[in-house]
């Protein structure tokens, strides 16, 4: 993502802009039937507060996402980009762009409770090495020491709603320090961990949902999404693909 004026057309928030100004902001009625001067400029204007306050955000949760520590204001940030989601990403199109920017390995940085009655609930430094892997078929998670030296890993596909911008989660095999450890797996645990479920394994009902995501927001250096809980989790994006540590592939 690009944050200058200059390299606004760049942002996915570009669409929405213009939206704002040709139609949205009601610059326009019927078909060309232009508006006061004075209305149109206060569109514009709206529009680019709009911009600015998206600009705004998403730098202060790249800040947090790379630094692992949160901002005063980093709360308001994330639920400015959540509230205004249908506005940043109006159409499939848009909501695919964010669903490929959430491609990469990452470190979970930041983390929040399920949401607090009548109050905020702050984001806290996550303590550990925890990751997440999106490509073009799988999602995977696990934790380690580092990004070089993962113990525990888990790998499955995941099914993207592109309307919702929900990743549901499935699990099809368990890694201990790279090397696949899913055959060896006692019942119990297997079945406890819904090893191999397919969506239509799961009826949606309380206790028999598929694991998922909301995907809130993603850019070049951060990623953020909602848990089944209600819990909001922000990655900050590794350097190096974590695969090969994760899963022994090259």
């Amino acid at each position: 993502l690009k944050y200058s004026t200059k390299n606004m057309t760049s942002t996915p928030f570009f669409p929405i802009l213009l939206l704002a100004v040709l139609g949205a902001c009601e610059c326009f009625t019927g078909i060309g039937t232009p508006l006061s001067a004075a209305k149109r400029r206060s569109c514009i204007f709206a529009a680019l507060l709009e911009e600015d306050a998206y600009t705004n955000s998403f730098q202060t949760i790249d800040k947090c996402a790379v630094a692992g520590v949160p901002s005063d204001d980093l709360y308001d940030a994330v639920r400015y980009v959540d509230r205004n989601a249908s506005k940043l990403y109006p159409d499939e199109s848009a909501k695919g762009e964010m669903w490929k920017r959430a491609y990469g390995s990452w470190k979970l940085q930041l983390a929040t409770g399920p949401p607090a009655r009548g109050g905020t609930t702050p984001f806290k430094t996550v303590p550990i090495f925890a990751y997440a892997m999106i490509d073009e078929n799988n999602f995977g998670n696990g934790v380690g020491i580092n990004q070089d030296t993962i113990i525990l890993s888990l790998l499955g596909p995941h099914y993207f709603n592109t309307k919702r911008r929900v990743m549901g989660i499935g699990i099809e095999d368990m890694f201990l320090f790279s090397n696949k450890v899913t055959q060896f797996l006692p019942e119990f645990i297997s079945g406890g961990m819904g090893l191999k479920k397919k969506p239509a394994d799961f009826s949606n009902k309380k206790g028999s949902r598929m694991p998922a995501f909301t995907i809130i927001g993603s850019s070049e250096k951060s990623l953020i999404a909602r848990g089944g809980s209600g819990g909001i989790a922000i990655w900050t994006r590794l350097d190096k693909d974590i695969r090969p540590a994760a899963y022994g592939v090259e």
